[in-house]
């Protein structure tokens, strides 16, 4: 039994044990730190002693600063240090497009993702609300709709000029503007590239200008034979380019004798009973066609066998055209008093004053910047060409009144024929030779 209870002497206490023991160690005491240190403190190795002396003194308070100062004489803490920003991660670049051999579906998700592709939340950054997009479509839609009713209107009215101006002279404006265009660019492109270019057009100009009157005349009555009248066109306007001056002109001779020798074996031929009056009309009216139209063509190809003379068949007809579209625009606009009521009555006088102007400030300009000339000698082209230029047009005019027609042809739309359009520059040619004969020796180098 004492082995027993030396054991348990020596068996350690419990938390629950050491507690109840401390408490009623308290209670027999007086309450006093000592008494209890002394009467029911715990020494063993589970609680060890409690030592006050081993707690460090509690260190001083600063001194306390006035009221009123207090905020000065505070310490000054040290600012926190800036937060820590890290870089922003590069754009993530696009991903490249899957190669041809690449899988599809569940294949394709079992693949790993590759750093900097971007993910969905990023694709759904860049995309715009449903808000925006509604805005931007309806302001486009604003936009293109102002857009259209501004053309529908530019529209509307040149349709209204255009018809008030086609009531006026009888020409679709928009449509001889466009074929005026067309032509130019062919005739400036033959011209300035290489200069032996203008001749086969030339050649087709006159042919299909000989064409054209023929049948003009035949449809007034007049017996004219073009297989003859094609031919000696095409060797007059040739030997213009091809040979010399006066080659041309005894070409032009063979060539009305041919027609006239032509024309009277075909009514001997024919014995239709034709008076000889009628006859003898028929052979001047084709002699006249031959030097109408492929003889004066060939002048022009005379002055473009010359040295330098492209420009001077370019000036020419530059001056031509100015005289006719100022005239034009001029007459449209003031043209109060007739020029030539019996033979054009739209020409007004008002018209001839604005070709004046036009072909003078031309010929000026054209001698100065293309033909190098003194500037006085384009007065002298520009109205020169202005005379033969008018000329041609009343010409032609009476022509066309003499046989009852108001155009040689409808082939241009909005021009009429092609000698409607040639019968100012036909004539031209003659005074643009003599002119260049007359001041070449004046060009400045």
């Amino acid at each position: 039994m004492s082995g027993d209870g030396e054991a348990e002497e020596d068996r350690l206490l419990t938390r629950r044990e050491a507690r109840a023991g401390e408490t009623a160690a308290d209670d027999v005491g007086d309450g006093t730190p000592e008494e209890a240190g002394s009467s029911g403190r715990l020494s063993d190795a589970v609680f060890p002693a409690f030592d006050a002396s081993a707690i460090p003194p509690r260190p001083p308070l600063p001194p306390r600063a006035p009221s009123g100062d207090a905020e000065s004489a505070a310490p000054s803490l040290p600012a926190p240090p800036p937060p820590l920003r890290l870089p922003a991660p590069p754009p993530p670049a696009p991903a490249p497009p899957p190669a041809s051999g690449t899988p599809s579906g569940s294949a394709a998700q079992g693949a790993p993702v590759r750093a900097g592709a971007p993910g969905r939340g990023a694709r759904h950054e860049h995309r715009l609300g449903t808000g925006d997009r509604s805005i931007i479509r309806e302001q486009w839609h604003a936009a293109r709709g102002e857009l259209e009713s501004h053309v529908s209107h530019a529209k509307d009215h040149f349709d209204q000029a255009n018809e008030r101006i086609k009531q006026r002279t009888g020409r679709d404006l928009l449509v001889a503007i466009l074929i005026g265009v067309g032509f130019g660019a062919v005739l400036l492109a033959s011209l300035l590239i290489v200069k032996w270019l203008f001749v086969p057009i030339a050649l087709a100009a006159a042919l299909l200008g000989v064409y054209e009157l023929g049948r003009a005349l035949r449809g007034a009555g007049r017996h004219i034979d073009m297989v003859p009248q094609l031919i000696g066109a095409g060797l007059i306007v040739l030997s213009g380019y091809f040979a010399d001056a006066w080659l041309s002109w005894v070409v032009l001779f063979a060539s009305v004798a041919f027609v006239v020798v032509w024309r009277m074996l075909a009514q001997m031929i024919a014995q239709d009973g034709r008076t000889y009056g009628d006859v003898l009309s028929d052979v001047l009216v084709g002699g006249f066609i031959q030097v109408y139209v492929p003889f004066l063509a060939s002048v022009a190809l005379m002055l473009l066998s010359r040295e330098n003379g492209e420009w001077w068949v370019l000036s020419f007809i530059i001056v031509a055209v100015v005289a006719d579209t100022c005239a034009y625009a001029a007459g449209l606009a003031f043209g109060r008093h007739p020029m030539a009521p019996r033979i054009s009555p739209k020409k007004t006088w008002e018209g001839f004053a604005g070709a004046v102007l036009g072909s003078l400030l031309a010929g000026v300009l054209l001698a100065m910047f293309l033909l190098h000339v003194p500037w006085w000698t384009g007065l002298i082209l520009g109205a020169a060409i202005l005379l033969s230029a008018t000329l041609g047009d009343l010409g032609e005019s009476m022509l066309k009144r003499d046989l009852g027609i108001k155009d040689m042809s409808s082939w241009l739309p909005g021009h009429g024929g092609l000698l409607d359009r040639l019968d100012s520059i036909l004539p031209s040619t003659v005074p643009a030779l003599a002119l260049y004969l007359l001041f070449a020796p004046w060009t400045v180098a």
